[in-house]
């Protein structure tokens, strides 16, 4: 069981902005995110997109938004759970929370940040029936270390973006045979990498194959070996494998969230605009899963929600000062946070 002040689902700009205030307030938080890397959708929609938005940034890519707020929230080290989803919510009598992730890690936590964007994001999952028991083994949703493709004939199923960019980044991680494999020999990703991919397939490097993945078969020691193909015409065709990367995308969920009790509107959290607090006592929600009268799906609005919910916890959950506004230009106090 993890004790911690503040618990914080969702990595993504929102969560991570929503660390560095409560370490302003010298309020140390644990951070949950389904997804094995941080940054939310800036890093898993438009990672060398650019945005506009930001204050002070006249152009950043999602990538370089996620690294800068890494580096403006490393003083207060936020500990990291990724690849983990919460399931389980509690109050206890003491009013603390207590929460439980898909990989059985348990918190008991005064306060709760939700900042889980548009839900829990989710990989499109192939759909053919048992293949998921070689899920961790021979089959992947998230990019697997490169040195496990070392000589191995690697399949990555997509036709995306986040397809292109895997095929083209494993490529340079010496596998035996790389087929990249779609349901038509056409991609939707960014013209550069389109030009990478197609001298990737020029050099032999990449294969690529079309046809649906309808059905699998496994090897004599019972491992996945092969997918079978279907096609608008013609037989189903083999494709041999020794790892298969789907990368199909992925779609947002609520997941367990919309189960506790918490309420709701347009699959949003209904908060009190003054503290981003929700119907349940110790429990906030910032960035684009609350809702609130003119409410804006807006990184920098997520951005100030965060601001309102630690000032707000920090009234509760500090005892040993006054909370008061201190700005980062003048004080003494927070200079030495940031600076320790």
């Amino acid at each position: 069981m993890i004790e911690t002040d503040a618990l914080i689902l969702g990595a993504g700009p929102a969560g991570l902005f929503q660390a560095f205030q409560l370490g302003l307030q010298e309020i140390r938080a644990h951070i949950v995110d389904v997804l094995p890397y941080v940054g939310g959708q800036c890093a898993a929609l438009y990672a060398d997109k650019p945005i506009y938005d930001i204050p002070g940034v006249p152009v950043c890519t999602g990538r370089e938004l996620v690294a800068s707020l890494q580096q403006q929230v490393a003083p207060f080290a936020p500990t990291l759970h990724l690849g983990q989803e919460l399931t389980a919510f509690a109050t206890l009598p003491d009013g603390r929370l207590q929460l439980t992730t898909s990989a059985g890690t348990q918190f008991t936590a005064r306060a709760l940040f939700i900042a889980a964007g548009i839900g829990a994001f989710q990989p499109r999952r192939l759909r053919i029936e048992g293949i998921d028991a070689f899920e961790g083994g021979a089959l992947h949703y998230h990019a697997p270390e490169p040195a496990s493709v070392a000589g191995k004939h690697l399949v990555v199923a997509g036709g995306g973006e986040e397809a292109v960019a895997s095929a083209i980044a494993l490529a340079d991680a010496s596998p035996a045979s790389l087929t990249l494999l779609h349901r038509r020999d056409a991609f939707d990703a960014e013209p550069q990498q389109l030009a990478t991919l197609q001298r990737l397939r020029e050099n032999g490097r990449v294969q690529v194959v079309t046809g649906q993945p309808t059905g699998f078969a496994t090897g004599g020691d019972g491992a996945l070996a092969q997918l079978v193909l279907s096609h608008a015409e013609g037989p189903d065709t083999p494709l041999n494998l020794d790892l298969l990367l789907v990368r199909q995308g992925l779609s947002p969920r609520l997941g367990a969230i919309a189960d506790w009790g918490l309420a709701m509107e347009r699959k949003q959290l209904v908060v009190d605009p003054a503290n981003c607090a929700t119907s349940l006592p110790g429990v906030y929600a910032v960035g684009d899963i609350n809702h609130y009268p003119g409410k804006k799906k807006l990184i920098l609005c997520g951005f100030h929600e965060a601001t309102l919910a630690a000032y707000d916890a920090a009234e509760r959950l500090v005892t040993d000062r006054k909370v008061v506004v201190e700005y980062t230009t003048t004080s003494t106090r927070l200079h030495a946070l940031l600076r320790a």
